[in-house]
Order: structure tokens, then sequence, then C-alpha cells
């Protein structure tokens, strides 16, 4: 009898009753799933829920941590602070520039640009989507005497119209960019000196 309830033709479509249902599905965490009203009604509710490390903590494999927090509303005491910080990477060989370029282009060319000009797809000279113009890296004094560790606060918690890119860089492919990006700016600074020489002779 048992053979016969068991070999049935009917498809199954119900699993049944699930043990662990955690452990059969898991919950999705996704940076940007969860608003924060959300969590708020999840905190009423007990739920404690988070994207970000434990204060204090960073997550196994990563490198480099990077120990301001993010500045809350109004305040930009740790924003100043994170210009004494200072790029742990020393150099970057032929190859890893390749790739910090890559990233680069991949990241943060659609906004600021190929050239590091401001002029990426979504500004387009005033005629893309997006309509202010976004920062110029290189060519622009500002931007050219940012610090380092200035520049990887904005990159990791974002500034003004930029948002994070925390969670779509790892710490050391945050530093990499700064680093392809303060070479382009020392390249920059390096021909305008060569041609104000040429001039002047």
């Amino acid at each position: 009898m048992f053979l016969l309830a068991s070999c049935g033709s009917d498809v199954r479509r119900d699993p049944g009753r699930i043990y662990m249902p955690d452990m059969a599905y898991s919950r999705a965490y996704e940076t940007y799933s969860v608003t924060p009203e959300q969590k708020e009604e999840l905190l009423k509710k007990g739920i404690h829920f988070s994207n970000i490390p434990v204060p204090g903590t960073m997550k196994r494999g990563a490198l480099f941590p990077f120990d301001l927090a993010k500045d809350a509303m109004g305040d930009s005491a740790n924003y100043v602070a994170s210009k004494a910080v200072k790029s742990p990477l020393a150099g970057l060989d032929d190859a890893t520039m390749v790739e910090a370029q890559r990233l680069y282009l991949v990241n943060c060319a659609i906004c600021h640009g190929s050239k590091l000009d401001g002029n990426g797809p979504l500004y387009k000279g005033g005629d893309g989507p997006f309509p202010a113009k976004p920062a110029t890296l290189v060519g622009d004094v500002k931007y050219e005497a940012m610090p380092e560790g200035q520049m990887y606060y904005s990159v990791t918690y974002g500034k003004n119209k930029m948002g994070s890119y925390a969670s779509q860089l790892d710490t050391r492919q945050r530093w990499m960019v700064i680093a392809y990006i303060k070479s382009k700016q020392a390249g920059s600074k390096a021909l305008a000196a060569a041609a104000d020489s040429t001039g002047k002779k």
C-alpha cells in the first residue's frame, strides 16, 4: 500500500512542511532593498535589520579599514579629518594601474567622463539626463588639491549628489581608483608645466 501511495501520478507542487525554513530559503540581503522607513517598521517588530557591519568591525577578507564613520546630517568633522588619511597603497605597478583605470571607467566615467572632465554620458555637455555637471577631476583646482583621504571618504559614503560606492568597490579597489585619478591629475599638471616652460622660451 505504501509503495502504491508513493508512486502516484499527480505532480506535487507543495514541498510540504519545512523543518528549518531559514536553512532552505535564505533571506536576500541587497544594498538598496530596504528603505529607512522599512527598517523603522522592522525595528518596531524587534527586528534589527542593517546592511552595514557592526561599528568597529570589518568583514572577513576586507583590507585597509577606514576608521572614520560617516558624518551625521549637518556635521562635517570626519569629512575634514579624512584629509589626514593617506592611501595604504604605496604605488601601483602598470598592471594594477590598468585595472584601476578599468574600475574607474566602469564605475565613475558615466558621470565624471573617461577624460575625468566631468562630461560623462549622464551629463553629455548638458544634453544628458543629468542636469548638473559632475565634478571635473582633472583641470579643476579644487579637486586636484583634494587630499586622497577626502576622496576616499566621498567614494565610501557619498558626497552631495554622488552616492556611496562602498557596495560596488571594496576598500582596495577604492584606493586603486583614487590612485588612478591622482596619477591623471599629476600628468595634467606635468603637461601644463611643460607647456608653460615652452611658452616662456
